[in-house]
């Protein structure tokens, strides 16, 4: 039984703002250690990345500022809503993106959290340097201008 490739993964968060403050030069697809708590809140679909950040904390990375609220049924099993989690990738991954972050002035940015195919939790990391504000104007441009190209197609059939 294989499942459809459209509902491979249910995203839970995105980053949205991410692709317009950073030039995104590699994408990655983490694990994610979580508590019980934490991933019955995320399948509610309440999680929020747009402050986050990943970074090392000695040999591991880990996902700083990731905002996923308390499970309102765990009573005091709860879980603290902005602890820093710790992220699962290949040793080869991890010491790749810890060199970039301290060597060339890269930084990590999470672009979303999803549920694969299996149920497992999953945050897509990008690997991105910060955009000056001339670039952000100059993608604003070209996104207004493939917008308003859309629109006078639609209009001339």
């Amino acid at each position: 039984m294989k499942s459809d490739p459209k509902n491979a993964h249910r995203i839970v968060a995105d980053n949205r703002k991410a692709r317009f403050n950073y030039e995104i030069v590699d994408t990655y697809e983490a694990g994610i250690a979580l508590t019980g708590t934490e991933v019955k809140s995320l399948r509610q679909g309440k999680a929020t990345i747009g402050e986050a950040y990943a970074g090392p904390s000695g040999e591991e990375l880990f996902l700083f500022n990731a905002y996923i609220p308390e499970y309102l049924q765990a009573n005091r099993f709860n879980h603290e809503t902005r602890r820093p989690r710790r992220l699962l990738l290949h040793r080869r991954q991890i010491d790749k993106l810890i060199g970039a972050t301290q060597r060339e002035g890269f930084t990590v940015i999470p672009l979303k959290i999803y549920f694969n195919d299996r149920g497992r939790a999953k945050v897509e990391l990008g690997l991105g340097r910060g955009k000056k504000l001339h670039d952000k104007r100059e993608t604003e441009k070209e996104r207004s201008w493939n917008r308003e190209k859309a629109r006078l197609m639609r209009e001339k059939g």
